[in-house]
This record gives structure tokens, sequence and C-alpha cells, in this order.
């Protein structure tokens, strides 16, 4: 029997991720979008809107819906740019780093759960293999 497609096998992860995710995430009052800004914003300084929206894949016209959302909640703010009033900086609040790193921590105890049936060396082969077929390096 051949192995499965590379493509098959990431699509059911990923159901099976955002699946174990979504409920751990809602008792957070956070969107599976809503964490993705979070994570974002976490690791890169504060953004564009559209920098944000192009960094975590989401359409642009809808980012302001989810942004008022998360600045509604405290968890970002948005100001202007000094050097172009027409953009809008966002930013993490500490709020949104406090709801982040509680969230983070359910999500990385279901990896690790997710993870289990390998060994060791298994998942430190797959978590650095991962990033490089991500990025394409």
């Amino acid at each position: 029997m051949e192995r499965e497609d590379l493509g098959a096998l990431f699509a059911r992860i990923t159901r099976r991720l955002a699946e174990a995710e979504r409920p751990l995430l809602e008792r957070h009052g956070l969107s599976m979008w809503g964490y993705s800004v979070l994570v974002c914003l976490s690791d890169q300084p504060p953004a564009t809107q559209q920098a944000l929206a192009q960094a975590i894949g989401y359409d642009k016209s809808r980012l302001i819906a989810l942004l008022d959302d998360l600045e509604a909640d405290g968890l970002v703010a948005r100001q202007p740019d000094p050097s172009d009033r027409r953009v809008r900086i966002v930013r993490l609040t500490d709020a949104g780093t406090t709801r982040l790193t509680a969230a983070r921590a359910d999500v990385r105890a279901m990896e690790e759960e997710l993870l289990s049936p390998l060994t060791a060396a298994d998942r430190r082969s797959l978590l650095k293999a991962l990033p490089q077929l991500a990025d394409g390096s």
C-alpha cells in the first residue's frame, strides 16, 4: 500500500488540531483567529492592521471586526501610526499577554497529549522539521 499524500495527512492533522483547540480557546474567550492575532502580536513588534492581516493570512477587510472584538475585550490596542495617521498600529496589551499565556498553556498541554504516541526523538524531529516545511527552507 502506498503512503498517504502529505496534503491529505496535513488536512487530517489540521482538522484534529482545530477540533481540539476550539473548545480550549473558547474557554479563554478567544476564537481561532483571535488567538492567531494575539500569537502574531506576541512574536513581533506592533504591526499595522494590513501587515497583521497578511502575517496571519486573514482578509484585511474582515480583520477590523476581529480587532474591534479583541479591543473591546482589552486584549489589543490600536493607535494611529505617527508617520501616517490613516494607518493603525496594533499592539498587544498586558491583558492580551495574560490571556494569550493562559490559552497557550492549554494549547501546549493538548499538543503534548497529541504527540504522546511519538518517542521523544520523533517529537524533536517533527517539531524541528515542521517549521522548515512551513517556511519552505
